[in-house]
């Protein structure tokens, strides 16, 4: 099956999409600055730069996107119907690489939390960060 768009808008969409401060992580952080917690964000120290850092909980937050990190029994998880291996390919690096952070993290003593974009969805998103807050603490 063909792409839907020509290779320029493909090209286009796929350059907009953000690595940082994506509206996933700042739903995120408005809600644990609201909530009184100090983070960090993007700590490059740390393996994988996690998007938030609680230095005082020793917690790390990595809110992932559910394409890019390969979300198992996720609807937002669709392999593309074009360049399937190219993706495939990408997709399971991106896991391979989150496995080997999640455990270098953890080695160090940190708490990892993975938040998933599905799961800030806003018929769920009320628990997702009540979840979370009680994941910190």
């Amino acid at each position: 099956m063909a792409d839907v768009h020509t290779k320029e808008i493909r090209s286009k969409n796929m350059t907009a999409i953000k690595g940082r401060d994506t509206k996933p992580e700042m739903l995120v952080r408005r809600f644990l600055h609201a909530n009184g917690f100090h983070y960090r964000l993007y700590d490059k120290k740390l393996p994988g730069k996690p998007d938030i850092v609680l230095p005082k909980y020793k917690t790390v937050i990595f809110i992932n996107g559910c394409f890019w990190h390969g979300h198992k029994n996720c609807k937002y998880f669709v392999v593309p119907k074009t360049r399937t291996d190219w993706w495939l390919h990408k997709i399971n690096g991106n896991i391979a690489h989150d496995k080997k952070v999640y455990a270098a993290l953890k080695k160090d003593g940190w708490k990892v939390i993975i938040i998933w974009e599905c799961k800030l969805n806003p018929k769920i998103i009320s628990s997702t960060l009540r979840k979370l807050v009680h994941q910190i603490g």
